[in-house]
């Protein structure tokens, strides 16, 4: 069964097994043949969900055919291995829009992490880009996924361009009142992001605070770009892990594969 026609939102958020990988796939910095690529090897190497968007450059051109070009590799990937007796039959995991605003947008993908971005000071980024993009993700048909949506330091392009007020390493009491508002908002995931291209992580006390406080899928990225890191992030409560730079330093897929496999396999190490 394809993902759009699964309660995709429901798959995300989902509390149950060890914590999950998924690769960020910015179409501003790579052609939608070798995000298709890079997403197959991410699958491969065993991360559960493709995420789509990020970048400031993004626009609704570029996002829409990566997103078409990653789910005809997913599904050409998923139909083979069922015709295949003596190969693993895949299920196709979904792809989801991670944007940066209303103007990058995609009706191929299977869902939309629709998201506020809570410690914003400016009320685009807090309802405006919104109110902009949900007549379109209505009418597409893709799948909304409420988020909360936090920038802790250093923060990066995404603070700077999303005017955040970010969440130091040691305000651990504030990130859990951000936690606790999602949760009472209705959000069903709660994104804790250093920024892309991060020089540190988002410190595990955050998480631990984040995940004592509420109840919803625990979302970390930016930052890590090894299994370490990853590790510590897993340990302290998150549920999924994101890496998006990490893809983009390897344009060999089978070598991104490799190292993909064992960053996900340390993650979950004991």
């Amino acid at each position: 069964m394809g993902a759009r026609e699964s309660d995709t939102a429901d798959y995300a958020c989902s509390r149950v097994g060890p914590t999950r990988h998924a690769i960020l796939i910015d179409p501003a910095d790579q052609t939608p043949d070798m995000a298709a690529k890079r997403s197959l090897a991410a699958v491969a190497a065993g991360s559960r969900m493709v995420l789509v968007g990020g970048s400031s450059d993004t626009d609704m051109e570029n996002v829409h055919e990566t997103v078409v070009a990653i789910q005809e590799a997913l599904e050409l990937v998923e139909w083979a291995s069922t015709q295949d007796a003596g190969s693993e039959n895949l299920s196709k995991v979904p792809v989801i829009l991670f944007p940066q605003g209303a103007a990058a947008l995609s009706p191929a993908a299977d869902a939309i992490t629709f998201m506020m971005l809570m410690n914003s000071t400016t009320p685009r980024f807090l309802i405006e880009e919104q109110v902009s993009g949900a007549p379109f993700i209505r009418k597409a048909g893709v799948e909304p996924i409420p988020m909360g949506y936090l920038i802790c330091a250093p923060g990066g392009k995404a603070g700077e361009v999303g005017e955040a007020d970010l969440i130091q390493p040691d305000e651990t009491e504030r990130v859990a009142a951000y936690s606790m508002t999602a949760q009472s908002y209705g959000f069903r995931m709660f994104y804790l992001e250093a920024g892309s291209g991060a020089q540190y992580p988002v410190n595990p006390d955050l998480i631990r605070a984040a995940r004592k406080s509420c109840d919803l899928s625990l979302v970390v990225g930016g930052g890590i770009r090894d299994g370490a890191s990853a590790k510590a992030a897993a340990q302290a409560g998150a549920d999924w892990v994101i890496t998006g730079n990490l893809a983009e330093d390897y344009d060999d897929v089978n070598e991104l594969q490799e190292v993909l496999r064992a960053f996900i396999t340390e993650m979950n190490s004991d």
